[in-house]
């Protein structure tokens, strides 16, 4: 296979509701999306959902331009390659720029099962007819504003929600949630906002009556000393994030102990190819996995429920609906769910889903074409 042709949208979202992080509080999201053409005529799309700020990773949708623009695809342009497992090869001297490589690698997965004539779910192994699908939720202004949103969740049948925490919003927060929903999968994430303060550590072992079936990403990414510390003194699993670039920190961090639940995301680990990696090797492991999410839009959102379908994935993945998060989404149909379950288009060829080019290119930035010489 030859790609001949790829472009960059450089497109935006508004949110339906306001998100906030330990970081930062967000209105709209802007993400890349790619674009790759074969000789053959057919396309695939990929999705670069980095932040826009370096908040979560170093990487920023500015960063992840110059990078994809500059030196991704011209190392696939015009490149023969007859397996998308073959595409990190081309790209083997970029160090680190994991958002930007992941979206190119997700085009190139695509555009191979098209040309295939299969489903993205079955190019990458998948075995699962649905995913189950879970709701990410920010911090509010108080913990009943809170109490309201998981409600809202609840009621449209979603069985899993993960609260966002920091520092000064934690403990109050999860109980009131716990106490109005006390059969309810729930689950913490920090994003890296905790330290081994005394403080710190005192709130989060306030959590681990809660109920929780995981606190994620307590301490900075690159401390899994700290993580391995910490859990060998709770109950509630440890789930690794940030921390898990590349399979090598996969590898350091079950050596250490310092995990127990997996979340792999397609954007941080550098595409579809470490992902499937990723969870092979954590189900060797016998490590638990699920699919993290970074609000990407459809395109980035149907891989992950394709990614989702594998047999590893045994905890809800953050696949909600389309819209759970943008009233118009850029894929045709948006992804749907029904009480919190989301079909795996395996029948469709791709990713089962069409871009709406025509939308794309009017809620575009800024855009840019390149083909091979």
């Amino acid at each position: 296979m030859r790609i001949v042709a790829a472009e960059l949208f450089h497109a935006r979202l508004p949110l339906v509701h306001e998100f906030e992080t330990s970081s930062h509080r967000k209105a709209h999201l802007d993400h890349i999306l790619v674009r790759l053409t074969s000789a053959s005529g057919a396309v695939g799309w990929g999705e670069i959902a980095s932040p826009s700020d370096p908040y979560y990773c170093g990487e920023t949708v500015d960063s992840c331009w110059h990078v994809a623009s500059e030196y991704l695809l011209p190392a696939v342009l015009g490149a023969e390659w007859s397996h998308p497992r073959e595409l990190p090869a081309l790209w083997s001297k970029v160090r680190g720029n994991e958002f930007a490589k992941a979206g190119i690698d997700m085009a190139g997965w695509t555009l191979w099962a098209i040309e295939s004539g299969i489903s993205l779910a079955e190019a990458l192994g998948g075995t699962r007819q649905r995913v189950v699908a879970g709701v990410s939720l920010g911090i509010e202004a108080t913990p009943a504003d809170l109490v309201a949103q998981v409600a809202r969740q609840v009621d449209a049948g979603y069985p899993r929600v993960k609260l966002k925490i920091a520092p000064g919003w934690d403990v109050e927060p999860v109980r009131a949630v716990r106490a109005r929903f006390p059969e309810l999968d729930l689950h913490v994430d920090a994003n890296g906002a905790y330290t081994e303060h005394p403080d710190h550590l005192a709130a989060l072992r306030g959590l681990d009556d809660a109920g929780l079936s995981m606190i994620e990403q307590p301490f900075a990414p690159r401390n899994l000393l700290a993580h391995a510390r910490f859990r060998r003194t709770l109950t509630t699993p440890i789930c690794l994030d940030e921390s898990i670039v590349d399979l090598d920190d996969l590898r350091t961090a079950l050596a250490l102990e310092a995990i127990a639940i997996l979340n792999i995301k397609v954007s941080r680990m550098g595409g579809l190819t470490a992902a499937v990696a990723a969870h092979d090797l954590a189900r060797a492991h016998d490590v638990p996995v699920w699919c993290g999410g970074m609000h990407e839009f459809g395109v980035g959102r149907a891989a992950n429920v394709a990614l989702s379908s594998l047999p590893g994935f045994t905890l809800p993945s953050d696949v909600s609906a389309s819209d759970k998060y943008y009233s118009r989404d850029v894929v045709i149909p948006p992804i749907s769910a029904d009480r919190g379950l989301v079909d795996v288009p395996w029948q469709a060829v791709g990713d089962g889903h069409r871009v709406d080019e025509a939308f794309v290119r009017e809620i575009s930035l800024r855009a840019l074409q390149r083909s091979a010489g």
